[in-house]
């Protein structure tokens, strides 16, 4: 006895159409934009899971300090050797105020700026990365808000010493505005214009 179509097709199992293909492409769409961690799809097009994404911003932000610690230590190398310099001895009680405040915002900023490391290595495969992250952020900006301390006071030392202390406070100024500026004014600026074009 001969079997219709319909039936061959059951048999042999039958290519859905359109609608169920859909529906099937759908779910599978769904399956790869949606993980046990968080969507696949994340903030700016990125096709990473919620453990990808902070994962990829912890290593740029250790990449980051990377940028920052030479010019730190180097400051710091530098105001170790000072002190035993002779013309220290010809040194105003200002300026070694001034030292005093650019040391010790030389130490703290190598300390912030090495704890995000210090801390990734510390609490490995401890399952904390986001927070290890939010904290990790939160020393580098501070470490970098205390490494312009640093530097400024740095410039005003230098050329008080060398020069006069009107010009050593108009140069520092002037680089105070400058890393500001650059370091968190710029940044906040392009932030509050992406926030704009968001809304």
């Amino acid at each position: 006895m001969a079997t219709t179509g319909s039936g061959q097709r059951a048999r042999r199992g039958a290519r859905p159409g359109p609608a169920r293909r859909a529906a099937v492409d759908g779910g599978a769409a769904d399956d790869r934009a949606e993980s046990p961690e968080g969507p696949r799809r994340g903030p700016g097009g990125r096709d990473e899971t919620r453990a990808e994404r902070i994962d990829r911003e912890l290593l740029e932000l250790l990449n980051e300090l990377r940028v920052a610690l030479p010019g730190v230590q180097f400051l710091f190398a530098f105001l170790l050797v000072v002190p035993f310099q002779q013309a220290t001895e010809r040194a105003t009680e200002f300026q070694r105020d001034v030292y005093f405040v650019t040391l010790i915002a030389a130490v703290v900023a190598t300390g912030l700026l090495i704890a995000p490391a210090a801390q990734h290595r510390a609490l490995f495969r401890q399952h904390d990365k986001e927070d290890l992250l939010r904290r990790s952020n939160r020393n580098a900006f501070l470490g970098l808000v205390v490494l312009a301390v640093a530097i400024v006071s740095a410039v005003v030392l230098v050329v008080d010493f060398i020069f006069a202390l009107p010009q050593a406070l108009v140069t520092g100024g002037v680089v105070a505005v400058l890393l500001g500026w650059l370091w968190v004014g710029s940044p906040a600026v392009q932030r509050a214009r992406g926030a704009a074009r968001d809304e």
